[in-house]
């Protein structure tokens, strides 16, 4: 009996404190901790599903989205967080997609390859754009024949979370039959303000399957060429979609300015089947 009524303290005494002090309380961590909390007691679950809770995580300056993303209206502030970080939601503009990020809340976007700069992009006989039904956006960019390879994007640091680290990736498929993408590795920055962050990357995704405990280069595409362990490889994602980070930033609180994002490849080889869905902007995970 004695061990009992101590183990059991610590829960009278939660059940003491009101739900509005837990709710200041857990308001002030993060999403994850806040769906930890729920599951401590039922006076800690009725504090963390509520409406006080999550409006701090909801971000207050969501841009417009297009007709119809939330539709129906979620029911609650812990709904409508859940559904922003469960899929992506189109903006108002078609061209750019947005999503919260589930452990800490902060903006994520994607631009679509129509709202990016693409190097001779309107031109037909050096790429062509495609129909896409595994995505947010209605069409890809696919890459034919061009020397001169050059993807830019930007956005206003403004629209992503204060006090936050980000990186952005390229997000693309390489297309059967596709050459040149390995022959010569690419270059990506990523610059906001007086930074610049910059890496170099490979764009063929046929290294896939290399053991990382092996030391030395890693062969590519037939034995043509061999990559350094600082060159940067695709990654396939859970979408079966490959990514690259392209450079990582921070957007301090106040920071006002465009994120300039870039990749290059302007080897004189030609170059065919690269197909772009778009460019990432997501926070920067931690290595643990």
């Amino acid at each position: 009996m004695e061990t009992t009524a101590t183990e059991s303290g610590p829960a009278c005494e939660i059940a003491r404190l009101t739900e509005d002090l837990l709710s200041e309380s857990i308001a002030r961590t993060a999403p994850r901790d806040a769906c930890r909390a729920a599951a401590v007691s039922p006076a800690f679950r009725a504090a963390a599903d509520s409406d006080a809770v999550w409006s701090c995580f909801v971000p207050r300056d969501l841009p417009p989205l297009a007709d119809g993303q939330l539709s129906p209206a979620p029911p609650s502030k812990k709904a409508l967080f859940m559904r922003l970080s469960d899929s992506p939601v189109l903006l108002a503009d078609g061209l750019t997609s947005m999503w919260l990020d589930r452990e800490t809340g902060a903006k994520c976007y994607m631009l679509s390859a129509r709202a990016l700069c693409v190097i001779w992009g309107d031109t037909p006989q050096y790429w062509r754009w495609i129909p896409l039904t595994d995505s947010s956006f209605s069409e890809a960019a696919e890459l034919l024949h061009v020397w001169w390879l050059e993807i830019r994007g930007n956005i206003d640091s403004k629209m992503l979370s204060q006090n936050s680290a980000y990186a952005a990736y390229i997000v693309f498929k390489v297309a059967r039959g596709a050459y040149g993408l390995g022959s010569h590795f690419a270059e990506t920055s990523v610059s906001l303000g007086g930074s610049e962050s910059a890496r170099q990357v490979c764009l063929d995704d046929l290294n896939r399957g290399y053991d990382e405990s092996r030391r030395g280069p890693r062969p590519i595409g037939r034995g043509r060429i061999e990559i350094p362990p600082d060159v940067l490889v695709p990654c396939e994602r859970a979408d079966g979609w490959l990514e690259l980070e392209m450079g990582e930033f921070q957007n301090a609180e106040g920071e006002d300015g465009e994120v300039s994002i870039k990749l290059m490849q302007t080897s004189s080889t030609v170059k065919s089947g690269l197909i772009v869905q778009g460019i990432e902007i997501r926070p920067k995970k931690q290595d643990r």
